[in-house]
């Protein structure tokens, strides 16, 4: 299981150092994905928010738009996801009124990567992938952990649930899919892991983001437990 480790160091008014043993912090709550098409992206996370063995709600947003050309999925501690979200939106609207465009794809996972690695010592505990249409037209995905490391991917996962999801999508993958195939691919990972994950299920949230422009959102609520009939 992936942790966070934070410690710090405390000098008290006699010059003595005093160590705070490392705490380590649980990252891995709930399973977002990201895949690359030929036209577009598709970014698609879970709607449970559970801390540990307990389910705090089954309607939690974890993706979202920053702008009409980029996107955001998210894993981890939820009050850390809604951060993380509000600084990225006040700095991209803040460059786009300053400089009259969009901020790019690129420039958006360069900004996380240094906000996450900024708070290092103390870090947000989430993963994200961020993806969309970058300014040289073609679609991307970025992958970045709690410390701000950033890679481009064509397809990833993160949180609690990847491993499984990454087992499918690694299977099923293809460089030509299109848009509405790579939409049933990240619906169909995300539906395995919660079969195996404790910490992913109730739902499933799906952003598309194709290379024309066009923005698509969609819920897909899934039953709790399935009616298996009378015994």
């Amino acid at each position: 299981m992936s942790t966070a480790l934070a410690s710090c160091h405390l000098n008290s008014l006699g010059g003595s150092n005093y160590k705070v043993a490392p705490v380590a912090y649980e990252i891995e709550q709930g399973t977002a994905v990201g895949l690359r098409a030929k036209d577009g992206v598709v970014l698609a996370t879970d709607k449970r928010m559970a801390y540990g063995s307990f389910v705090m709600s089954r309607n939690a947003k974890k993706v979202f738009l920053l702008n009409n050309r980029v996107g955001i999925a998210m894993s981890g501690l939820y009050a850390d996801v809604g951060a993380i979200v509000r600084f990225l939106s006040a700095e991209s609207k803040y460059y786009e009124l300053t400089s009259e465009r969009p901020m790019s794809l690129y420039s958006i996972a360069k900004l996380l990567s240094s906000i996450l690695y900024s708070y290092k010592v103390l870090p947000f505990l989430i993963e994200a992938v961020v993806g969309g249409i970058d300014r040289d037209g073609q679609p991307k995905v970025f992958t970045l952990d709690s410390l701000g490391s950033v890679s481009e991917d064509k397809y990833m996962a993160v949180g609690s649930g990847a491993t499984t999801a990454l087992g499918l999508l690694e299977s099923q993958y293809r460089d030509d899919m299109s848009l509405a195939e790579a939409e049933e691919l990240a619906v169909s990972a995300l539906r395995v892991s919660m079969e195996r994950d404790a910490s992913t299920g109730d739902g499933i949230d799906v952003l598309t983001i194709s290379v024309a422009g066009e923005v698509k959102e969609r819920s897909l609520r899934l039953r709790v437990v399935e009616d298996r009939g009378s015994p």
